[in-house]
């Protein structure tokens, strides 16, 4: 996969004007939006649930991307699916029984994604990776945007890459901007999740076409 997808996190949108700035990511060429759910467990953060996803799904052609930082994922899947996710992703770490969620997903009819934290070593996930279409490698703590970029993480990609099939997508989330997207992409990685370095720049047509 040559092309590099970019998937702008509406965390760092602005709520109150939410279809305004999901429309201003799409028109600049955004390939996916990434939506972070999280619960305030799994992650000391709270955000947005099922009913704003059915929301976004009216107002925007983009693919769902939606990332759930929750604890029992297991237990919202179909909920996100049908309010019209495109690819769930959740975390290894938030689970016990890995195979099942993904199976779970799949039935649902979307995309699977499996993140990792920044301290999970990716030989723990190197035997589910044929079954996912997509795994998250985070370059942050996950909860908060505007965190600094951890170089370490993003040096998990090779080895992933190396088990991955030719289509598993290998995102990654936490710090990306032009300078570091360059390093995730040099490591092996085909789409990238940024938040604060689109919606806060002044050109965000550029700030998309630079992650490419």
């Amino acid at each position: 996969m040559s092309k590099i997808i970019v998937s702008p996190s509406i965390l760092s949108a602005d709520f109150a004007n939410l279809e305004r700035d999901i429309k201003r990511v799409e028109n600049a060429g955004a390939d996916w939006l990434h939506i972070d759910v999280m619960d305030g467990h799994f992650v000391k953060n709270i955000t947005i649930g099922v009913p704003v996803v059915k929301s976004i799904k009216k107002v925007t052609k983009l693919p769902l991307d939606v990332h759930l930082m929750i604890e029992n994922p297991e237990n919202y899947v179909k909920a996100f699916a049908d309010a019209g996710a495109d690819i769930i992703t959740f975390h290894y770490e938030a689970v016990e029984g890995v195979n099942g969620v993904i199976e779970l997903i799949k039935s649902c009819g979307v995309k699977v994604g499996m993140s990792i934290k920044p301290k999970t070593a990716p030989e723990k996930i190197l035997d589910f990776l044929p079954k996912l279409d997509l795994i998250l490698v985070m370059t942050v703590e996950p909860g908060f945007g505007g965190q600094s970029f951890m170089q370490d993480c993003a040096e998990k990609i090779p080895l992933l890459k190396q088990h991955a099939t030719e289509s598993l997508i290998i995102q990654v989330d936490g710090g990306i901007n032009a300078e570091t997207a360059k390093i995730c992409t040099g490591f092996g990685a085909n789409s990238l999740v940024a938040g604060n370095y689109i919606y806060n720049s002044a050109d965000i047509n550029k700030a998309v076409s630079s992650l490419r």
